[in-house]
């Protein structure tokens, strides 16, 4: 991969615990061992892609295969498990109530989203109107946007998106709702931002949308790359694809789904980045030591820890027991000081009374 780009993405992958309740999800984060039998869904398996200044890329694919989750993980909404993410600029994600607080008013949200694009007021009162023009929900554009249809919150987000002008805008599906005079004025508007030279992700199930605006096209397919290139390739390989699939009886569609689902489920980190090990060895000609260093920093380097380590949560156990003790010998009316110096104070019986009625309460 070369070093002029916009986005990188370098062996990403997304992990998801499959929990059932609230109550195994609690267990799983205090437990101490490293193992535990809450089962892991892999959105993603490995995915490597840049994309370039000025260029949009289509990303197409089933239901369930990923896209959305790469999308997000490209505007920062969620952090990837593993690998290396670089997006040089500002994001702007385009999504059906994405990034949209339903208990405020429209009017709020275009406030609080210019705010967290580093918007001034002066910035956001200058193209406010702008985006109450394009959105055009009228009224309610003054009521919470928890009132609105899925249509309404889909115009609200795209106009805001567009107008606070964006290094990277990111569209997933949002053209998917609507009428045909806002599909046009959508159109229009990122044409203006390919002449500007914006840099577009385009997330969709149109196919026709995606040769329409798209100059290179990414092919996700239940967590892997299957392919990137040329969009009219691409989605023409994605076509036959389809149009075999449907062809096949119903009991083979559902085999074919299920047998992909479950190598989301029997995915294997510790395998994919011994081969990712191994293909640097070859590419570069490096000791195994060294390929191994070097790939497990690009896998782990970049990513903050979701889970608590085995070492914090024995230090939190001991924490606990410390102030448990501070708490009893305080109640007792001594000297925290005099009762760690002189042991003897611990067998004083207003201590031992105090004792017995914590125990008691337990």
């Amino acid at each position: 991969m070369s070093e002029d780009y916009k986005i990188k993405l370098e062996n990403v992958t997304k992990e998801y615990d499959l929990y059932q309740s609230k109550n195994d999800k609690l267990k799983t984060f205090f437990s101490l061992k490293k193992r535990h039998e809450v089962p892991h869904f892999w959105s993603l398996k490995g995915i490597s892609l840049e994309v370039h200044q000025g260029e949009a890329l289509g990303i197409i694919g089933v239901n369930g295969s990923g896209k959305s989750t790469i999308s997000n993980i490209i505007s920062g909404i969620i952090p990837q498990t593993t690998g290396f993410v670089d997006v040089k600029g500002d994001t702007s994600i385009v999504a059906i109530s994405a990034g949209l607080k339903w208990s405020l008013t429209g009017l709020e949200n275009i406030r609080l989203k210019g705010l967290m694009q580093g918007l001034t007021f002066e910035e956001i009162a200058a193209v406010r109107e702008d985006i109450i023009e394009f959105a055009d929900i009228g009224d309610f554009i003054n009521q919470p946007v928890k009132d609105y249809s899925s249509g309404m919150r889909s115009r609200l987000g795209f106009a805001i998106a567009v107008h606070i002008n964006p290094d990277i805008l990111i569209i997933d599906e949002a053209l998917s709702v609507g009428d045909d005079t806002f599909y046009q004025k959508c159109l229009k508007k990122i044409q203006e931002f390919k002449k500007e030279g914006k840099t577009i992700v385009f997330v969709s199930h149109s196919l026709k949308q995606v040769e329409m605006l798209c100059d290179r096209v990414a092919w996700i397919h239940f967590g892997e790359l299957r392919e990137i290139g040329d969009t009219k390739k691409t989605v023409n390989d994605y076509r036959k694809f389809s149009s075999d699939f449907k062809k096949v009886t119903s009991a083979e569609r559902s085999k074919y789904q299920k047998d992909k689902k479950q190598l989301q489920l029997d995915f294997d980190i510790d395998a994919y980045e011994k081969s990712i090990v191994q293909k640097e060895q070859e590419d570069h000609g490096t000791s195994e030591h060294e390929a191994a260093r070097k790939v497990h920093k690009n896998f782990y380097s970049e990513v903050l820890p979701t889970k608590m380590t085995t070492l914090t949560k024995w230090l939190i156990g001991v924490a606990a027991v410390i102030m448990v003790f501070f708490a009893l010998v305080t109640v007792s009316g001594h000297s925290i000081t005099k009762s760690i110096s002189d042991p003897s104070v611990l067998m004083h019986p207003t201590y031992t009374k105090t004792q017995n009625k914590a125990q008691q309460f337990k």
